[in-house]
């Protein structure tokens, strides 16, 4: 009880040293509200020390966050002529927000930035090229905006500074088959950079930020000790997760959410030692858990089916009761569920084993998150041409 009374009295005394204004009506409660919340989590934020094992009790930084139903949008069609009818898109369905590609998978900065520290340690490739103007534009069709950062996958970091990656033994940079280098999540230079990268965003105007790629590696265990980099003692699985607490506690001054991205297969399994993924560790440390749980990426055999990706009603049901089933047991501590859901489709499985994917497939993914009590969810189609007439209630 003292501390609530030491920030009840922080947060009036701001209100109280504010000189008065005509009409102010109910103000001064209004203010004394925001001010109490911005002292709670300041607090909070000077009390928390970094723990995967102890995660902070949460007070959510959007509460009057819509309930999400939304899209990705590359750079590319974000500041290009795509958006004109991705726009349209919003304005004429249930759809509200667009997560927004601001670092990407390569680890451009997507737009024109004058952050030194961002010039420095990346690169900008601004496909938006007017920044304010999208965010003005997004705000005037009444779109919940949230920023996509790709974090430990970045070949432009990696490239540019080789010591904050994983090296080969000849002090080359290491890549994977696809020619894709990641960076180091035991480094608190990388942290800090892609927070710096989230903290311009929030100021931008972005309500939440997306971290994607939030791991090592796959397959990192069969070559770690192969590798060049520099590690504590800590465990992967341990170090992933506090870097959102990390980013979390940076963020929730910001008055911006932040969500993770991870595979979807991962509230069914334990966890991915090798990659650095809890699934429940991840999401105690978030506000809001984006599970991939698109049918195409499951195998043959999950959920009773033979072809997950031509039944996505029972892939999608059965992958939201696995992830009840993790999260309910965190209480207070569970994120808001808003899965990645599939409006694509994958041929690339062969003959036989997908069928092309339009409005019965979608509303079919939508409705088994209906019926697990899931209403948040988000659509994607990496070239951004998504299904007209889909009901997204």
């Amino acid at each position: 009880m003292n501390m609530f009374w030491a920030l009840l009295a922080m947060a009036w005394g701001t209100i109280s040293s504010a000189p008065a204004t005509a009409d102010q009506g109910n103000q001064p409660f209004q203010s004394l509200t925001n001010s109490f919340n911005t002292a709670i989590i300041q607090s909070q934020k000077d009390q928390v020390v970094i723990d995967a094992d102890n995660p902070p009790a949460k007070i959510d930084p959007q509460p009057d966050a819509p309930v999400v139903k939304g899209i990705y949008v590359t750079a590319y069609s974000a500041g290009g002529a795509r958006m004109t009818s991705l726009l349209d898109l919003m304005d004429n369905t249930e759809l509200n927000s667009m997560v927004i590609d601001i670092k990407d998978d390569l680890g451009y900065i997507t737009y024109p930035t004058e952050n030194k520290t961002l010039q420095e340690m990346g690169k900008s490739q601004p496909f938006i090229r007017d920044i304010d103007a999208l965010m003005k534009r997004l705000q005037k069709h009444d779109v919940y905006p949230i920023a996509r950062v790709v974090v430990f996958k970045d070949t432009i970091l990696a490239k540019k500074n080789p010591e904050l990656s994983f090296r080969n033994k000849d002090g080359s940079v290491w890549a994977n088959g696809k020619g894709d280098s990641f960076v180091n999540p035991y480094s608190k230079e990388v942290w800090d950079y892609n927070i710096e990268i989230a903290k311009e965003a929030a100021k931008l105007g972005f309500k939440e930020i997306q971290f994607d790629y939030v791991r090592f590696p796959e397959g990192f265990e069969t070559r770690a000790d192969a590798l060049k980099y520099t590690k504590s003692d800590k465990s992967r699985v341990d170090i992933v997760a506090e870097f959102v607490q990390y980013a979390r506690k940076e963020l929730a001054p910001l008055g911006v959410r932040v969500s993770v991205d991870i595979f979807g297969y991962a509230a069914s399994v334990p966890a991915a030692e090798g990659i650095g993924q809890d699934f429940v560790k991840i999401s105690e440390n978030v506000d809001v858990i984006s599970p991939m749980v698109y049918p195409s990426h499951y195998s043959t055999g999950w959920y009773g089916v033979k072809d997950p990706d031509k039944d996505p009603y029972t892939t999608i049901k059965g992958s939201m009761k696995d992830t009840h089933k993790k999260l309910d047991p965190t209480k207070e501590l569970k994120p808001v569920i808003r899965p990645w859901i599939q409006d694509f489709t994958a041929s690339w499985l062969g003959s036989g084993h997908y069928i092309k994917y339009g409005k019965k497939q979608v509303e079919d993914q939508i409705r088994a998150m209906k019926d697990m009590d899931v209403d948040e969810y988000l659509l994607w189609n990496a070239s951004n041409r998504y299904t007209p007439d889909v009901n997204y209630k």
